[in-house]
């Protein structure tokens, strides 16, 4: 390859390269930069260098004698919001292979319609979604009216504002991006395999074992990362739904840029973020690769 070749090369790429530089990398070095200054008087920061804001991660410091302890607040939110997402891809993946599944099984007339119907909540805003959930479990929402009116409850169950109507709602809004790559992989899938083992006496359990799910992994990944990823950042939901009581990291980092006022607390917590997504990103890379490796031995 000449020098002519590889100019044009990086002429071509340049446009793809400077998207990148300014929309992503660009406000990222900005968010790292800040998390190392120290926060202005009614917000923003004063440009002097400082690690409180990565020390208030996980520290907090006595209003009355400076001594040093675990910040309990944001080591709770930060565990509920890794242990939310986490309990929200697993759900998501319980209801999501079996429609999959079904879909993936239908004839191929009826698999355009399905597929039509579970994409369908995208058309609609995440809030018009969220709040639709909220609609259902609030106390005068239709499950509770309807365990009222068939005597099962004497008084309206509590299920807004917990940890349990933080996870119905993400769970809701999440499952379509689980069932899309779990249904692609099924869609690719030959049936004759599993009639093969059936035909060597293996159990329905076994089959799905150790020839189903092997082969439909990779999108059983893809799908976890699409709903984990999200989810542990989520937002618009666990403010919903959670209100102040459920926060998650999300509602965290906005509460440090707006009534907080403490800029690089905000930008720490956003890079702890990035951090832990890059982590699940890591590990879905190494998942794949090494499934790759074997394969091809």
């Amino acid at each position: 390859m000449n020098g002519s070749d590889t100019g044009r090369r990086w002429a071509l790429a340049l446009p793809a390269v400077a998207v990148i530089m300014l929309f992503s990398i660009l406000p990222l070095g900005v968010v790292l930069v800040y998390s190392f200054l120290t926060p202005g008087d009614f917000g923003n920061v004063k440009w002097i260098f400082s690690t409180e804001g990565w020390f208030s991660v996980l520290f907090e410091r006595s209003i009355f004698d400076d001594t040093i302890s675990i910040s309990g607040a944001n080591i709770t939110i930060l565990l509920r919001s890794v242990i939310l997402a986490i309990a929200t891809t697993l759900i998501t993946l319980i209801f999501g292979l079996p429609t999959a599944w079904f879909i993936a099984t239908r004839a191929p007339a009826q698999r355009n319609l399905w597929l039509f119907l579970i994409t369908i909540p995208f058309w609609t805003n995440l809030l018009v979604r969220t709040i639709a959930v909220q609609e259902m479990i609030r106390s005068e929402g239709v499950f509770n009216r309807i365990l009222l009116a068939l005597g099962i409850i004497d008084a309206p169950i509590q299920m807004m504002f917990t940890d349990f109507a933080v996870l119905l709602g993400m769970t809701y809004v999440y499952l379509p991006l689980m069932v899309l790559p779990v249904y692609a992989a099924i869609e690719k899938f030959d049936f004759r395999l599993a009639e093969a083992s059936y035909d060597l006496y293996a159990s329905r359990f076994f089959c799905l074992r150790r020839v189903i799910l092997p082969l439909i992994r990779p999108g059983i990944i893809a799908g976890s990362i699409l709903v984990f990823v999200p989810a542990l950042g989520a937002y618009i939901t666990p403010r919903i739904m959670g209100g102040g009581k459920s926060m998650m990291l999300g509602n965290l980092i906005d509460l440090q840029f707006g009534q907080g006022r403490n800029w690089p607390l905000g930008a720490a917590l956003s890079i702890t973020l990035t951090v832990l997504v890059l982590l699940a990103l890591i590990w879905y890379t190494r998942l794949t690769s090494g499934r790759k490796e074997r394969d091809h031995v």
